[in-house]
C-alpha cells in the first residue's frame, strides 16, 4: 500500500513538472496560438483515446445533456489554451503562470452566484489576499510604468483563468465518473470547435517549421497533454483529494524556478511577494476544506 502511495506521489509530481514546462516550450514554437491549441487537442485526445482502449475500456453512452456540457467545456478549454499561449507570447512565463493561478479565486467569487454555494470568511479572505498579490505582481506598486506587453499578457492569462474557472464550475454539472473519458471527450470537442476558427484565421498563412519545432509541437501534444493527464489521473487512486489539491500547486512553483533557470526570467521583490500571496492563498483555501472533496472536482485545475 505504501509503495502504491509513493508511486502515486511520483506520478502527480511528474505531471506537475511536465505542466510547468509548457510555457517554456511555447516560446520555441513558431505556430499561432490557435494552431498550437488545435494540434495539442488533436494529439492529446488521440493519445488518451488509445490509452483508454488499451486498458480495455470503452466510451460509454453519455447522454445528450452530458454531451452538450462536454462540448461547451471543450470549447472553453480550446479558447483557454489560445489565451494562455498568447499570454506566454506577451509577458514572462512566471507572470503568465501566476495570473493563471487566479483560477481558484475566480471560482470562489462566482460560485455563490452560479452554484448558490456559501462563501466562508476564510475563502473570502483568501480571495482578497490573492487579488492583493495580483496587484503586487502587476508592477503597479513599484512606481514605474507597466509595459504594455506585460499588461496585455496578464489580461490574456487572466482571461484564460476565467475561462477555466467556468470549466471547473460546469464540470460539477457533468455526470461522468471516469476522468479519462470526460477529458478525452472534452479534448475532442476542443479540437473540432477550433477547426472552423482556424479555417477563418489561418487562411493564406503558411507556417514553416524546422525539425526542432515539429518535435516540440509533438511533445506539447503527446507529453504535456496525453502523458501528463494520464499520470495525473492515474495518481488519484491512492491519494486523498486534499493531497491532490495541495500537490497541484507545485506546478507554479516548478514554473517559476524553471523560467528563471532556462529563460533567465526574474521576478522583482514585489513580484515574488505577489506570487507567494497568490499561491499561498489558493493553497490555504484548498486545505481549509473540512468536508471530503470529490476527486473529480479536484482534478480540473489543469493547464
Amino acid at each position: 500500500m505504501r509503495e502504491n502511495s509513493l508511486k502515486s506521489y511520483l506520478m502527480i509530481l511528474s505531471a506537475m513538472l511536465i505542466f510547468s514546462t509548457l510555457g517554456i516550450f511555447r516560446r520555441y514554437i513558431p505556430l499561432s496560438s490557435g494552431m498550437l491549441a488545435c494540434t495539442r487537442g488533436f494529439l492529446g485526445s488521440a493519445f488518451l483515446l488509445l490509452f483508454i482502449f488499451l486498458r480495455g475500456r470503452k466510451l460509454p453512452n453519455l447522454g445528450k445533456r452530458n454531451l452538450f456540457l462536454l462540448a461547451i467545456t471543450g470549447a472553453l478549454i480550446g479558447v483557454n489554451w489560445i489565451f494562455m499561449f498568447e499570454a506566454y507570447n506577451y509577458t514572462t512565463v512566471a507572470m503568465a503562470t501566476m495570473c493563471y493561478y487566479m483560477q481558484p479565486t475566480i471560482v470562489v467569487l462566482i460560485s455563490p452566484i452560479v452554484l448558490r454555494e456559501r462563501i466562508t470568511g476564510k475563502k473570502l479572505a483568501c480571495a482578497i489576499t490573492a487579488i492583493i498579490g495580483m496587484v503586487f505582481l502587476s508592477g503597479i506598486m513599484e512606481g514605474g510604468k507597466v509595459r504594455a506587453e506585460d499588461m496585455t499578457g496578464m489580461l490574456y492569462a487572466l482571461g484564460a483563468a476565467g475561462l477555466y474557472a467556468s470549466v471547473i464550475i460546469l464540470n460539477k454539472k457533468i455526470q461522468v465518473e471516469d476522468s479519462y473519458v470526460k477529458t478525452v471527450i472534452q479534448l475532442i470537442f476542443a479540437t473540432l470547435i477550433l477547426i472552423p476558427y482556424l479555417l477563418v484565421t489561418e487562411r493564406g498563412n503558411s507556417q514553416n517549421l524546422d525539425m526542432l519545432a515539429i518535435i516540440m509541437v509533438i511533445i506539447v501534444g503527446i507529453v504535456h497533454t496525453g502523458i501528463a493527464y494520464a499520470l495525473y489521473f492515474g495518481s488519484m487512486k491512492e491519494l486523498k483529494a486534499q493531497s491532490i489539491a495541495v500537490l497541484s500547486y507545485t506546478d507554479p512553483v516548478f514554473a517559476l524556478i524553471l523560467s528563471a533557470l532556462v529563460l533567465h526570467e526574474q521576478l522583482s521583490i514585489f513580484g515574488m511577494l505577489g506570487a507567494v500571496l497568490i499561491i499561498g492563498s489558493a493553497l490555504i483555501s484548498e486545505i481549509s476544506v473540512r468536508k471530503p472533496v470529490s476527486r473529480l472536482s479536484t482534478c480540473q485545475d489543469r493547464r
